[in-house]
């Protein structure tokens, strides 16, 4: 995690007041997993609660720890409240905003772009849950 001093911010676009709670959830799961352990995708995915407020922190949590691994480098979050968006940042936004546009060409073409393949399926799983789980933002 960076507080912005070290990456040049990606381009901003516009989000909602909704998808920057997203981001800011993201941003909040992310410093609370800095010293945590990285997940192996297969078994994280495997064990996932389903349902409720356990389900939406254990998704967003497990894909925190996880996408270091898929992208085979470390990610950079800015902190939460923090207007620019990381390289990283942006990019995770950028699929949620395919999959709530339905836009699986694009999501595909992003998740080839970064996530190893045999850690795709697993990515966007993860990806589709966090987008469930927040889709009444």
């Amino acid at each position: 995690m960076d507080s912005g001093g070290f990456e040049r911010p990606a381009p901003t676009f516009q989000m909602t007041t909704g998808q920057r709670a997203v981001l800011n959830n993201l941003r909040l799961a992310a410093m609370g997993c800095r010293v945590a352990a990285r997940t192996d995708l297969f078994e994280a995915c495997a064990l996932l609660t389903l349902d409720g407020e356990d389900a939406k922190r254990t998704f967003v949590e497990t894909f925190i720890k996880c996408l270091p691994t898929a992208t085979q480098k470390q990610i950079t979050w800015f902190a939460p409240g923090a207007t620019e968006l990381s390289f990283d940042e942006s990019w995770v936004m950028r699929c949620l905003f395919c999959i709530w546009d339905g836009n699986a060409s694009n999501l595909s073409f992003l998740l080839k772009s970064r996530i190893t393949a045999a850690d795709r399926r697993y990515i966007g799983f993860l990806l589709g849950r966090i987008s469930e789980q927040f889709s009444k933002i």
